[in-house]
């Protein structure tokens, strides 16, 4: 069985902002968990995202890399 680790972020729409101020908002800490991960040695297999109400879920799904 391969071992995966999930991570969600959650972003909130700002009334008065750009209106792609999520995506630039979220770049830098996507970026991060992607360094993060791929230096324990998983990598990104997967990823989703979900809108509800002023919230924009992302889910990364990582998995480890040579078992």
């Amino acid at each position: 069985m391969e071992k995966m680790k999930v991570e969600t972020l959650v972003y909130y729409s700002k009334a008065f902002a750009k209106r792609d101020h999520i995506a630039a908002d979220s770049k830098k800490d996507i970026q991060e968990l992607l360094d993060r991960y791929a230096s324990e040695g998983y990598r990104l297999a997967s990823t989703n995202s979900a809108g509800f109400g002023y919230a924009m879920y992302v889910f990364l799904y990582f998995e480890k890399v040579g078992g």
